[in-house]
């Protein structure tokens, strides 16, 4: 069984444990404790320890040793890459991916010397100078996804420690072990006991966190309606919150566009990461005459796509997360053809012991469907067909979700048009997936997050320290 990091101590759990599967074969790999009230106040109280030094840690020793920590990460990058597919199931190279992408943020952390650099205003007043400086919140906490289980964790923990926070966190439940590793990996880097601790557990272990009076800021990651639910409840209690939620991700082919180009951005945007990821295509939209070669050639390079374990060569296609979560998907896809959408390609007879669902197409998809507005969470694409580029928008937005919309066009003007006009927020011009780098924030909109601060960039900064300002006369 999985154990608890309180301080520096990693502590059994007597709980009711959930298992950890291999989703590419059903194989159980550990059993993770369900955590509650109790141990998340054990961690809150390691964490609120740890801060009274950790906060007075000069900046740049809290720097060289997040320094020593992003060497680490490159050293063991390929063992974290196939831990990913192991528990996960993406493909390796998806994998690889994800571990590239969340070290990008400890680049990024790396750069707290300037972003952390208030500001000063000399003869404010005669004889008065006014400062600004960013201090540290204190306690602070995270709740990353299934579905990257390294990178969102690295989205979270390491900005909020360079700022002088100390960190709980919680990773989810079905993919727990890229947290374990990253935070062995944590310690071996010689971060002092109690800066960052981790707890096991699901919904009750995650709202102890939103509620713990010691915790000052909560950020999550997950489905819109825990999103909304860690949102109300953290507020509720005076925390700061950011809560990215769900999607349903438009992406918008026009006449003009090389689809030579678009083809294989959509499939990767539908199909990657066996379609668990919030920035995945969920909807390809034809505009005009491009409507029935678009939905031809989607189809006839879906039905090439590899399905298997992530871990066997030329694979594009990994196993959905649990079997019940498969279950889940193919109801949307009968649900969708009971809705009046035409069954283009059929994923659903992918055999094997795992959790497997091929890519699936369906067409004539609106937004009056249940898989034209609401998140599948799988490899499934719906293709829609409008007159104009004005209609597309509006299909785009007239989902409740916000978080990425692309358009494939030669046309500057109409790109233009698009940027300004859809509601989302994150914009892909001929890009199928429209994922900031670390340096921007992850910046979804409406139903797609709750808060003000996103996730990475400067917003990061801003949202894990508190400004004070110092009027001084002498």
């Amino acid at each position: 069984m999985l154990k608890n990091l309180m301080g520096g101590t990693w502590r059994e759990a007597s709980r009711p444990t959930l298992p950890v599967y291999n989703p590419a074969t059903g194989e159980v790999l550990e059993e993770v404790p369900l955590c509650g009230e109790e141990e998340v106040a054990e961690a809150v109280a390691a964490a609120e320890r740890a801060f009274t030094t950790w906060s007075r840690t000069p900046l740049l020793e809290r720097v060289r040793l997040m320094f020593r920590f992003k060497e680490l990460l490159e050293g063991h990058f390929e063992e974290l890459a196939r831990l990913v597919t192991l528990h996960h199931g993406k493909t390796l190279e998806e994998a690889r991916g994800e571990v590239r992408r969340g070290i990008e943020v400890v680049d990024f952390a790396l750069s707290a010397p300037t972003l952390l650099q208030g500001r000063t205003l000399r003869e404010v007043n005669p004889g008065i100078d006014q400062n600004l400086f960013h201090y540290p919140l204190g306690v602070v906490a995270g709740i990353p996804p299934f579905n990257f289980p390294v990178m969102i964790p690295l989205w979270m923990f390491p900005i909020a420690v360079v700022a002088g926070n100390t960190f709980v966190l919680k990773p989810s439940e079905r993919t727990p072990l890229g947290a374990v590793r990253l935070t062995e990996l944590f310690l071996e880097a010689g971060f002092p006991e109690g800066v960052l601790n981790l707890v096991h557990g699901g919904k009750e272990a995650a709202e102890a966190l939103a509620a713990h009076p010691g915790v000052k800021a909560v950020q999550f990651v997950g489905s819109e309606g825990v999103a909304r639910r860690i949102y109300a409840l953290a507020a509720q209690h005076g925390k700061r919150v950011s809560a990215a939620g769900g999607a349903k991700n438009h992406l918008i082919v026009l006449p003009d566009a090389d689809l030579d180009l678009a083809i294989p951005a959509i499939l990767n945007s539908a199909f990657g990461n066996a379609g668990e990821r919030c920035l995945a295509g969920s909807v390809a939209v034809g505009v005009g005459a491009v409507g029935e070669e678009l939905l031809e050639r989607v189809v006839e390079a879906a039905r090439r796509l590899k399905v298997g374990p992530g871990w066997e060569e030329g694979v594009q296609v990994g196993p959905l997360i649990r079997e019940e979560h498969r279950k889940k998907v193919v109801g949307y896809i009968q649900r969708g053809l009971e809705e009046g959408a035409r069954l283009a390609l059929d994923g659903r007879g992918v055999e094997g012991p795992g959790f497997f669902l091929g890519p699936t197409v369906l067409d004539r998809v609106s937004p009056g469907m249940a898989v034209g507005r609401e998140e599948i969470f799988g490899p499934v694409l719906g293709v829609s067909r409008v007159g104009t580029l004005e209609e597309a928008i509006a299909q785009a937005n007239a989902v409740p979700y916000g978080n990425m919309a692309c358009l494939f066009t030669a046309s500057g003007r109409a790109a233009r048009e698009f940027r300004e006009r859809v509601q989302a927020g994150m914009v892909g011009v001929n890009v199928g997936v429209a994922q900031p780098f670390a340096f921007y924030p992850f910046s979804g909109w409406r139903n797609s997050f709750f808060g003000d601060l996103h996730p990475h960039g400067p917003d990061a900064f801003l949202f894990y320290t508190q400004r004070k300002v110092v009027v001084e006369r002498w």
